[in-house]
């Protein structure tokens, strides 16, 4: 049997009333007796009546709905991105419908052809790592969909971004690398078109020439799916430990990098960090717990949320046209743990 929800037609049928004298006593009229509101919202409040959302935002043309879409909601820097969301759209009375691209283009463009659809009121994304011409989002941005980017951003829309200081994320760790005593470090970083893989790159590169090292281009090896496919990250470790010049040490630009590196070295019977030493961006909780504790570079990853979201309330909720946009940069925490420390 098909659900039907609680239309005013039906409250106004079972208390005998007009649509219109129902409608009016749930908005609080004044044109209604007090008597006759009582016995509205008493009937509603029995029966779970609530109002169609699609209908009011049709009314309003606001569905106090928000989009976001990131690449995979099981990566924990995601999901704690999204716990930041929700909790200031929950507070505002905004609803989150969240979706996922699985870091393929066609289906972030599904995504977005489907909140849009639903009128949402706006859009917080970190796009996908195909994602290559970013024209509809320009087109949706161009046509007043507020748009707020956030880690893996768009630099040729302007509008508000929320990122981290990635390069000085990869710069930290690259450095702690060297002063423990490793001197060909590898860089295994996600897709090479992405915003975060440009900057992490660029500092991890800088703190070798700082140091005096040479940047071997051999030891950087990109995935295009920044760990969600474990052989593409065995594919890149295999050419890693193939080289004359194997590499010491490995810095992992992604969360999913990170952990899986960790295993598949384990499996390959190498020791972490004697044979190979391992730091990598990670926000997952669990990194303390492993054999041996992994040494990661964190990002704020709720707060970014938070903040994206309040700028993208401010865009939705701004009665003039916003033209003077921000990006905000937040800073990183280098945890250090046994992964990354050679005590030979």
């Amino acid at each position: 049997m098909k659900f039907e929800a609680v239309t005013i037609k039906d409250i106004a049928k079972a208390l005998g009333l007009s649509t219109s004298t129902v409608s009016r006593a749930l908005r609080d009229s004044y044109e209604i007796s007090q008597e006759t509101k009582k016995l509205v919202l008493d009937y509603a409040a029995r029966i779970n009546y609530h109002p169609n959302p699609i209908a009011l935002s049709l009314k309003e043309r606001r569905s106090r709905s928000i989009g976001v879409i990131v690449s995979e909601i099981a990566n924990s820097f995601f999901s704690q991105t999204i716990n930041g969301i929700e909790s200031i759209a929950y507070n505002n009375g905004y609803n989150v419908i969240i979706s996922q691209s699985r870091e393929s283009a066609d289906r972030e463009m599904l995504n977005l052809q489907y909140l849009t659809s639903r009128s949402v009121d706006g859009l917080i994304v970190s796009v996908a790592t195909e994602t290559r011409d970013f024209s509809f989002f320009k087109e949706l941005h161009d046509r007043g969909m507020p748009i707020v980017f956030f880690d893996r951003v768009v630099d040729v829309i302007q509008t508000h971004k929320v990122i981290v200081d990635n390069y000085k994320g990869a710069y930290d760790a690259t450095l702690h690398l060297v002063q423990n005593g490793y001197r060909r470090i590898a860089n295994m970083v996600n897709a090479a078109g992405l915003s975060i893989s440009k900057e992490r790159l660029a500092g991890y590169r800088a703190a070798l020439e700082d140091s005096g090292l040479v940047v071997n281009e051999n030891h950087i090896k990109y995935c295009q799916h920044g760990g969600m496919i474990v052989a593409e990250v065995e594919d890149a470790l295999n050419e890693l430990l193939a080289e004359g010049e194997r590499p010491d040490a490995i810095i992992a630009s992604a969360d999913k990098l990170t952990t899986n590196c960790l295993r598949l070295l384990k499996a390959k019977g190498l020791k972490v960090p004697d044979d190979m030493g391992l730091i990598g961006f990670s926000n997952t909780d669990l990194t303390e717990l492993l054999d041996p504790p992994l040494s990661v570079i964190k990002q704020p990853a709720f707060e970014m949320g938070e903040i994206a979201t309040g700028l993208l309330l401010q865009l939705i909720e701004s009665k003039r046209p916003v033209t003077d946009f921000e990006t905000r940069v937040l800073g990183t925490e280098l945890i250090i743990r046994g992964s990354s420390v050679d005590n030979r």
